[in-house]
């Protein structure tokens, strides 16, 4: 048997109808850039997320680099965030001029460890950007506790976490703005890059739609220098057509890490394996599934890949340590949490059409490892 880490053909076959029809749609209209599929769009991803106003954007890096930018973060300011992450979150702040201020992570949820950021705020701390993390948000009382305290704005990094909730709030609503990535492998992927702001200050939005376009509301009247980061139509029609079946694709991933864990859990395992923890009142949609194996995560890894078992390390190097952000001045020792996570964590394969069969035969390539 073989078991992808992720499998998008499964998901495609059910929607290619729809998906080629909206694509044709967009070709019809001859309005590949903008246009009334992504306001369209915009509308719809600001209900499902909770708030007033959605800004779509080029990519969820793009996402990350115009929320900053609207706060106008540049050299001499500093960002708070979390080194266990993917490199947009660092490379964001770095791209301005700022300075990317690290704080360890919770090992349990590997998000950013709240009850740090305090010591961490300076004079010069113009945000707070935690990162919901696999599908999990972060504690978003105790951070959003210390940034009002400080005066900081919030900055959601959600791009794996569209539709994660904390305490009933929908990723993405609860800081000043929340940043999503449509990358393809994404719980709601398009056809290539693609991403989105969202917010419920109006200033915010028309600020981050001037900044998407130059940096002006017309072609050729420029307020202030922004970039060029639009959301293609095509990627908005084929989102538009994807987002209905958002909820019950999440619903099933989570219910999918259940079974993982009772499996696991079950199993007759000869070395340490620990499952994800998932926050009281908090809804995990579960983006990746991953389960930490101290001492033996390298060695199982090649196990499973050699019975045809996809996986994947997220994230190997953490951001402190890694050669371009030398200049910061962080060593190895520093956020020892994080950098224990990136020894000793690994995805399994995680989709919602994933079967039973296939999680059994993944689970038992795990229980047959003998280190």
């Amino acid at each position: 048997m073989k078991v992808p880490l992720l499998d998008l053909q499964a998901q495609y076959v059910s929607l290619q109808h729809n998906v080629r029809a909206a694509i044709a749609r967009v070709f019809d209209s001859q309005q590949f850039v903008l246009g009334p599929e992504v306001a369209a769009l915009e509308k719809e991803l600001a209900a499902y997320c909770g708030t007033t106003e959605a800004v779509g954007c080029a990519s969820g890096s793009d996402a990350l680099l115009l929320a900053l930018m609207a706060l106008d973060i540049g050299p001499g300011d500093e960002v708070i965030t979390t080194p266990f992450t993917f490199f947009a979150t660092g490379s964001a702040i770095t791209r301005l001029g700022a300075r990317t201020v690290f704080v360890d992570i919770d090992p349990v949820t590997y998000n950013i460890d709240a009850s740090r950021i305090d010591a961490a705020i300076t004079s010069r701390t113009k945000a707070i950007m935690p990162v919901h993390l696999y599908g999990q948000c972060a504690d978003m009382d105790a951070v959003l506790s210390v940034a009002r305290d400080k005066n900081v704005p919030v900055i959601e990094d959600a791009a794996q976490a569209i539709g994660a909730e904390d305490k009933g709030r929908r990723a993405g609503s609860m800081g000043l703005a929340g940043c999503f990535s449509f990358y393809p492998t994404k719980n709601l992927g398009g056809a290539g890059d693609g991403g989105l702001v969202t917010t419920s200050s109006g200033d915010f939005a028309s600020r981050l739609k001037r900044l998407r376009t130059h940096g002006g509301f017309t072609e050729y009247e420029h307020e202030e220098v922004g970039v060029n980061s639009r959301l293609d139509a095509l990627q908005a029609a084929v989102l538009r057509v994807k987002l209905p079946h958002l909820d019950e694709w999440s619903n099933t991933r989570a219910q999918r890490a259940a079974i993982y864990s009772e499996l696991l859990e079950q199993a007759d395992l000869s070395f340490d394996l620990k499952t994800p923890f998932v926050r009281p009142n908090n809804r995990h949609i579960f983006h990746q599934y991953v389960v930490r194996v101290p001492q033996q995560r390298n060695a199982l890894s090649v196990h499973l890949k050699s019975h045809d078992i996809g996986t994947k390390v997220y994230y190997p190097i953490p951001l402190h340590l890694q050669q371009c952000f030398g200049f910061l001045g962080y060593k190895p020792g520093d956020f020892p949490e994080a950098e224990r996570a990136a020894l000793e964590t690994m995805a399994l394969p995680m989709f919602p059409e994933i079967t039973d069969a296939q999680q059994e035969y993944v689970v038992k390539t795990i229980e047959s490892f003998k280190p």
